[in-house]
């Protein structure tokens, strides 16, 4: 029964429980992609089908991952599938379980206005921000917002965090930035600007079918 439920996995070499944190990346990344293109559909045609189906199995999901055991977590067997045979980097369980708790509160609270309640308002389009935020931060950048927040609250050092970010250490020069390459970035940044500026007009037109599908397919 201890085996079943439990958070995190005993790996050898490392004194606390772990979690493969690519497996949770690509979950991660998983939940972003399905939950951005609900919200498209509720900006393009208020339909909230979708980000009900998802908010409920988001919610289950980590319900499972928090309550049970991650490695009964189906996005998470979905993800070990999609990146079995990528070296596993482990990360801390500890400061991860808070984070999904985290995760567990902002899907309950969207379950209640969105599924229970049948409303929208405000407060679940901000929650619906979060959420994606928190996704997103893990699943491009394996930052974990919600390990940052843990930090903050608990004053104490988390361990195995992903990239070694935990751990105080002077810079390699490929990681390093230097001036010049700012100097592209700002330059960057001003031909972006300069390109919404001159070529507006002409981005604001409508394309053309150029081969007639849809617009034989329209007259049908």
């Amino acid at each position: 029964m201890n085996k079943i439920i439990q958070f995190g996995e005993d790996v050898e070499g490392y004194d606390i429980p772990v979690l493969n944190e690519r497996e949770i990346r690509a979950s991660a990344g998983i939940y972003f992609l399905v939950m951005l293109l609900s919200l498209v559909m509720i900006i393009d045609k208020m339909n909230f089908v979708p980000i009900k189906y998802v908010i409920t199995i988001f919610l289950a999901d980590f319900i499972l991952r928090v309550f049970v055991n991650p490695k009964y977590s189906p996005s998470l067997i979905v993800a070990r599938l999609i990146v079995g045979n990528q070296v596993p980097e482990y990360v801390g369980a500890r400061q991860k379980k808070f984070a999904w708790i985290i995760g567990v509160s902002l899907s309950a609270i969207m379950f209640v206005f969105l599924v229970l309640v049948n409303a929208f308002s405000p407060i679940t389009g901000v929650l619906c921000l979060i959420c994606l935020i928190f996704l997103f931060f893990e699943s491009a950048f394996g930052i974990c917002l919600g390990c940052k927040v843990y930090s903050m609250i608990y004053k104490r050092k988390a361990q195995y965090c992903p990239g070694e970010v935990c751990d105080t250490k002077s810079k390699q020069d490929i990681q390093k930035t230097s001036g010049p390459q700012l100097l592209i970035v700002f330059g960057f940044v001003v031909f972006i600007l300069l390109e919404g500026f001159f070529f507006n007009d002409n981005f604001s037109k409508k394309p053309y079918d150029l081969f007639g599908i849809y617009g034989s397919t329209q007259t049908k």
